[in-house]
């Protein structure tokens, strides 16, 4: 029998640990602050609206969906993760929504687990994307092209984690190619590419270039919820020490939305979304659609796919009441419902958009 390569074996234990600290009740691994408490919908006390005509459906990777939201990807690589994958497609199936699989990329070393990421069998009426990191797409991007045949999705999330990376004692170290991989591998994928940060947000400049090079949609990925700095400083004592400097890094999820604007199609928000009415603030702010994933993970956690239903239902629930509360029979009326900011998160949206890098 053939052992377990050292490398394949060492990415299963870091996506168990990964998983394990995320649902330790005791693990404080999410920031407060994306700043959507700065961000308000004007009340309307005559609507003008049937509120039983409200819509809440759209589109993603081409498909239709009931909801504005979707399942994020979190988690993949481990059998604890590969069980995990499948209940969320279980819920997202139910729900009508989309959802992200974990990293792909133990397949690229592993490719006996394939049927693991099948999630299409779980999930066939509702967009399915897989996921993998951009420091893979240089040395393997046709093996990932072939995988997503493999796998029938509808699209592929690449994701981009340069913080967590270096707060990995063997994480990645060089950045410098991802830019040329990344078009490389949206000029080369068969499915629409989603490019997307994993809690620390996308500056506007940054999403402008994925766009130009090709992305279909750009989720900023904001702060103010999983900070995977954190996470990595609860398996590597050698990050624990500079990982509180880091609480507060990174650009806050309605930052980022509000830096770009609310006309900007094929942008997606992430990041600290925990409820019905934040999923409203990030669509009237421009936002396509808005994944969630930690929250998701709990509640299968507890309640299995039982639990997840039920969550996706609240939160569908509040998002329905923002909506009649706005005035806004449809998302596409919700996205230019009137809108205030808070003065600060005004004033730093502008600067945002104006701090970009001097030419060197």
């Amino acid at each position: 029998m053939n052992a377990t390569p050292p490398q394949t074996a060492d990415l299963g234990s870091r996506k168990t640990q990964h998983l394990e600290i995320c649902l330790d009740p005791e693990r404080h691994i999410e920031t407060d602050g994306t700043r959507l408490d700065q961000v308000h919908l004007v009340h309307q006390a005559i609507p003008a609206l049937d509120t039983e005509t409200i819509d809440p459906r759209g589109h993603l990777l081409g498909l239709p969906t009931a909801q504005p939201f979707f399942i994020s990807s979190m988690t993949g690589g481990s059998d604890a993760g590969y069980r995990t994958n499948k209940l969320l497609a279980e819920v997202a199936q139910e729900l009508g929504i989309a959802v992200g699989m974990g990293s792909i990329r133990i397949l690229l070393r592993k490719p006996e687990v394939l049927d693991h990421f099948m999630l299409k069998r779980q999930a066939p009426k509702v967009p399915v994307f897989a996921n993998i990191g951009a420091v893979q797409l240089g040395t393997a991007r046709d093996r990932i092209v072939d995988l997503i045949d493999r796998l029938e999705v509808d699209g592929i999330a690449i994701h981009l984690n340069p913080a967590q990376e270096l707060f990995q004692s063997d994480g990645d170290r060089d950045f410098r190619r991802v830019r040329d991989a990344i078009a490389a591998f949206i000029e080369a994928s068969p499915v629409p590419v989603i490019v997307k940060e994993t809690g620390m947000g996308i500056h506007p400049g940054t999403v402008a270039d994925l766009f130009a090079l090709g992305a279909r949609y750009v989720n900023v990925a904001g702060s103010g919820g999983t900070n995977w700095v954190r996470v990595e400083s609860y398996r590597d004592d050698g990050a624990a020490a500079s990982a509180p400097l880091f609480d507060r890094w990174g650009i806050p999820t309605a930052l980022a939305l509000a830096a770009l604007g609310r006309n900007r199609r094929g942008v997606l928000a992430s990041g600290g979304i925990r409820n019905g009415l934040e999923i409203a603030k990030a669509v009237a702010l421009g936002a396509e659609a808005v994944g969630l994933a930690l929250p998701f993970v709990r509640a299968i956690k507890q309640h299995g796919v039982a639990g997840g239903v039920e969550l996706g239902r609240r939160l569908a629930r509040e998002l329905w009441l923002a909506m009649a509360l706005s005035g806004s029979a449809t998302l596409g009326a919700l996205r230019g419902a009137p809108l205030w900011l808070d003065g600060r998160l005004e004033h730093d949206a502008a600067a945002l958009a104006h701090a970009t890098r001097e030419p060197t």
